[in-house]
């Protein structure tokens, strides 16, 4: 199977082909309301047999022998949903507010209903485009995050290969926010790109980004625990931008708490990967990974293991630089690269070395 797949993903697919992605939306529920126009139900197939409804909404509930849909018993554990006997028809769905290209899916799982948006991988990156990436950066970075997007996504559609969602739409996958993160500039650069990706022996890589490095980015073995030869420290700009810096400020009852920990402590870093971030956090008598203290006081104040602390009246001061795990591209040193005048091409060889371009379809 998995040589199957590396071929078909390096393999020139049809101009009439659609690759698409299917998008876990947000948690299960016990229930939930479709609205759209001139809506459809189905099974949960592309080409299944689709009945319409003369109803703006569908309400689809999950009953203890699977689903519910308008009222009545389906005999599926999940329904497929669209606007219009077919899926091109292109009408959008809303959903729990939010608008969406595609088919929506509601699949029956131990914990409730589960929402599926099945759509386009090309109109999928627009909607990640506009959540992931300011809308105002120049336009070859934001080609350059539409190839990594779009990249990171095949690659996670050929690991969850046979799964009902390929990836999620929070910053735990990547940030999908559906039409009202679309944009002209966003869809010029899923555009023009269209189709390209990025291989490593023939296989699509895992192209992970962030916000910002603070000047280096990190090796994936250090920020992710994943050996890649493609992701590598390399310099970045994005030094130069005073906005990298941060700091937080802990009062000495807010750490015991969030860490576990009674009475007084010491804390202090006590080991460092290659670029220098932290690897490890003694706090007292206690050694505690690096990821894990970040996580604990929150990705929010602690916004990178690139980080000092010392101590500050009745608390901890925590400075650092850069915004995320620090692994492949930097968005902001995308931004600068390309104000420099790079090309996507040069950015992203710059960040994932080794890695190729290709054209999937």
């Amino acid at each position: 199977m998995r040589l199957f797949l590396s071929l078909l993903v390096v393999g020139a697919l049809p101009a009439s082909a659609a690759e698409t992605m299917r998008i876990a939306m947000g948690k299960e529920v016990p229930r939930v309301v479709i609205r759209g126009q001139q809506l459809a139900v189905g099974d949960d197939a592309e080409e299944g047999h689709f009945v319409g409804l003369d109803q703006p909404e569908v309400q689809i509930d999950a009953v203890k022998d699977g689903l519910s849909v308008a009222g009545a018993a389906w005999p599926e554990q999940a329904v497929r949903v669209r606007t219009g006997p077919s899926a091109s028809d292109g009408l959008p769905l809303v959903v729990n507010g939010t608008a969406v290209r595609g088919d929506v899916v509601a699949v029956r799982t131990p914990q409730g209903v589960q929402l599926v948006n099945v759509l386009p991988l090309e109109d999928y990156l627009v909607g990640v485009l506009g959540s992931e990436m300011p809308r105002s950066y120049p336009l070859e970075a934001l080609k350059a995050q539409a190839v990594a997007a779009r990249t990171y996504a095949l690659h996670r559609k050929l690991e969850q290969y046979g799964q009902s969602a390929h990836l999620g739409s929070s910053v735990l996958s990547q940030v999908y926010g559906g039409l009202k993160a679309e944009d002209p500039r966003t869809r010029e650069a899923v555009e023009a790109t269209r189709g390209l990706v990025l291989t490593y022996d023939l296989q699509p890589i895992e192209a992970y980004f962030h916000a910002s490095c603070g000047g280096e980015t990190e090796t994936g073995l250090a920020a992710l625990n994943r050996d890649l030869p493609y992701l590598k420290a390399v310099d970045c700009p994005c030094h130069s931008l005073k906005e990298t810096h941060w700091s937080a400020l802990v009062d000495d009852g807010e750490l015991q708490r969030a860490l576990g920990l009674k009475g007084g402590s010491s804390v202090e870093v006590q080991g460092r990967t290659g670029t220098g971030r932290a690897r490890r956090v003694a706090v007292g008598a206690r050694s505690i990974d690096a990821v894990q203290f970040r996580e604990r006081l929150g990705y929010s104040r602690v916004r990178s293991l690139k980080f000092e602390v010392e101590k500050k009246g009745r608390g901890w001061l925590i400075e650092g630089d850069g915004f995320g795990h620090g692994a492949g591209m930097c968005q902001w040193g995308a931004r600068l690269y390309a104000e420099k005048g790079w090309r996507y091409a040069q950015i992203l060889a710059h960040y994932y070395p080794g890695a190729e371009l290709q054209t999937l379809y």
